[in-house]
């Protein structure tokens, strides 16, 4: 967005806020933001970046919709579901209706360390609306690597956690946590559940640390940890400074094991799906309408531009057109890949 197409009048109810003010207003509207899936989290922040006038909004999202994400990812709707869009797609048509001056990049693919420079080197901030830790640990890779200030945010049930990190200047992802939880141990919305309102809080407590970041303002930036449990009412901001160390792998000794791809093995296990994702080992293109024919035989078949739903054996097997697929039925890698290379090969 340029100054050509800044709407005093529009912004003016934020711009009446002293801190923010006309100059993080054409801050705003002159930055860049990537927002990193497009689910419970990143749909709400993804939604209040736009209505603030953030320059340019991009989404990258790897998943389709389906109708029990309707009770917590607000920018769509029961038709979407029925078109068989992928959320990327569904929300940025929803947003262009929102605000027609702010530039809204959809991109469907799995954010992975083949795509993460091209899709976040030219953007001002990286919001975190993932579901999984694989990823976020990309992300901060990357962030190091690049200087590029990002937001953490998870949600499970009524719990939920925010952390701006700023490279250089905080802990990063690594400081707090060396590696990931032990997938045991980690509660997801599938076991765990999740409340529609608790997004909502988690999502507009990161689109506020992005907007402070993106107008400008970092002296405005949480230093801390914010953990909420909306079930009892409680929130509470906890020091990290301490975490910061030299002897991290990430921003100590500058070690980018994800973002180099010595970390993770491109399958995931999807988050309240009981569905693992396969991705494939080197960029590839998919024709879906001669996949669609090759797979008639096997059990009724669905496609549309962006992905094709084949239903065999009680899977449920979409593809998409960079060589993706989710293998929905199992949570399983190993059965997920078996029922791969049944109908797909590989």
């Amino acid at each position: 967005m340029t100054d050509a197409a800044f709407d005093f009048d529009r912004y003016r109810r934020q711009i009446r806020f002293a801190p923010f003010g006309e100059e993080g207003q054409r801050r705003l509207s002159a930055a860049g933001v990537l927002v990193v899936g497009c689910g419970a989290l990143g749909s709400v922040v993804a939604d209040l970046l736009v209505r603030a006038g953030t320059g340019r909004v991009r989404i990258v999202d790897r998943d389709f919709l389906e109708a029990d994400n309707l009770h917590r990812q607000v920018l769509f709707g029961e038709e979407d579901v029925r078109r068989q869009l992928p959320k990327a797609v569904a929300a940025a048509e929803r947003l262009r209706t929102v605000n027609s001056a702010v530039t809204i990049e959809p991109v469907v693919a799995d954010l992975a360390p083949g795509n993460i420079a091209s899709l976040a080197r030219d953007v001002d901030c990286i919001v975190d609306g993932t579901d999984n830790f694989a990823t976020r640990y990309l992300v901060n890779d990357f962030a190091v690597s690049s200087g590029t200030p990002w937001v953490f945010g998870g949600i499970v049930g009524a719990e939920g956690q925010v952390l701006a990190i700023v490279p250089g200047e905080t802990p990063c992802l690594s400081c707090l946590m060396p590696e990931p939880p032990p997938a045991e141990l980690q509660p997801t919305c599938e076991t765990a559940g999740v409340l529609g309102p608790a997004v909502g809080v988690v999502a507009s407590l990161q689109a506020m640390e992005a907007v402070k970041l993106l107008s400008g303002n970092r002296a405005a930036v949480n230093p801390r940890m914010t953990l909420l449990d909306l079930w009892t009412n409680n929130l509470r901001n906890v020091g990290v400074d301490a975490a910061r160390s030299p002897d991290c792998r990430v921003c100590g000794q500058r070690d980018f094991a994800y973002l180099e791809g010595r970390r993770g093995d491109g399958s995931v296990a999807l988050c309240g799906r009981n569905a693992v994702q396969l991705a494939p080992p080197t960029a590839t293109t998919i024709n879906l309408a001669d996949l669609a024919a090759r797979l008639q035989s096997a059990g009724p078949v669905t496609a549309n531009q962006y992905l094709l739903r084949l239903e065999a054996e009680g899977y449920r097997i979409t593809v998409f057109a960079d060589g993706r697929a989710i293998i929905g039925g199992t949570d399983d890698p190993a059965i997920a890949r078996a029922v791969h290379a049944r109908y797909l090969g590989g």
